[in-house]
């Protein structure tokens, strides 16, 4: 299913690119289920009770283990309105089947029928068009935006997450649900991937453990908020800069790593299930200092994510 020359062009243009019925209604239903399965079959008894959030929460969930174990594995995060602190432990409010907000970050790797969705012909012809050479796949999850709690995703890009040299990461964005203005669709300021990249999201690897934001040039000094980065951050606060995409269950949406998103908090009674991973050029360095590594302890480069093309050489 090769991209047109139009699409390729709005790709290139907006900095993402929806595209409606990529996935049959057949393969939603079968992923839909696979989440309902993984939600009622998860076993709670050690975890953690890890939140999941992309701003600035006290907990520190990036800190631990569980999260930088999660590279290759399937674990599961909690929507941060679902749990509260009682006496210094963490305690759900909600059932676990309507707490969590993630599950992840390996999915690809150990389940088929995410798997399948993962790694084919058809995504292989679309990252040949988009210009990779070797493309990889890391970073597979399902996000679920829960009813009423499902928590706000802040403006971001990718490539602070996932860094390369030069960056190469593009993300692959599964809408499994309708994603409507009160369930907290995506929303992308058009043209914002050619802004300049701010900073980046690393392991500490100065300080031995967690994480933080750092300088491009230099990953072991903490990034600082300076006078033009305040008002960048302003900037791209304005609402009316956001382009809102509303779409039905199947789209995938095509998200250049440096493009400007964010989402809105789901206000409605309905969940915004989504499955998404990311692709980087293994022809590119991929450091030691990003957070995701396969093996989690002992960075590899891009040597194990997953090859998505059949004859490379």
């Amino acid at each position: 299913m090769p991209l047109t020359p139009p699409e390729l062009k709005q790709f290139e243009q907006d900095g993402y690119l929806a595209i409606v019925n990529y996935l049959d209604k057949k393969t939603v239903a079968d992923l839909n289920n696979e989440i309902k399965e993984m939600l009622t079959s998860a076993n709670m008894g050690n975890h953690p009770m890890i939140k999941f959030t992309t701003g600035n929460d006290k907990d520190g969930h990036i800190s631990d283990k569980y999260f930088f174990d999660s590279a290759d594995k399937i674990h599961y995060f909690f929507e941060p309105d679902a749990i509260v602190e009682q006496n210094g432990e963490h305690k759900l409010l909600y059932p676990i089947e309507k707490s969590i907000n993630k599950i992840g970050h390996g999915l690809h790797f150990l389940n088929p029928k995410f798997n399948k969705v993962t790694v084919n012909d058809d995504i292989a012809s679309i990252c040949r068009q988009l210009g990779f050479r070797d493309a990889k796949a890391i970073q597979s999850m399902c996000v679920i935006k829960q009813p009423h709690i499902g928590a706000e995703v802040p403006p971001h890009n990718d490539a602070e997450f996932l860094y390369t040299k030069p960056k190469t990461c593009v993300g692959f964005w599964f809408a499994l649900e309708d994603c409507t203005l009160e369930n907290g669709c995506l929303e992308f300021i058009p043209g914002s991937q050619h802004y300049p990249l701010q900073k980046r999201f690393v392991k500490d690897l100065k300080k031995g453990s967690g994480t933080k934001f750092a300088k491009l040039d230099n990953p072991d000094e903490d990034f600082v908020e300076s006078k033009e980065y305040k008002e960048f951050k302003e900037k791209i606060s304005d609402d009316s800069l956001y382009k809102k995409v509303t779409i039905p269950a199947g789209t995938l949406v095509l998200i250049n790593g440096k493009v400007i998103h964010k989402s809105s908090k789901n206000k409605s009674d309905d969940s915004r299930n989504a499955y998404t991973f990311h692709v980087v050029d293994g022809t590119e360095e991929y450091d030691a200092y990003n957070w995701l590594q396969i093996p989690p302890a002992k960075p590899q480069g891009s040597q194990n994510f997953t090859r998505l093309y059949k004859n490379y050489e």
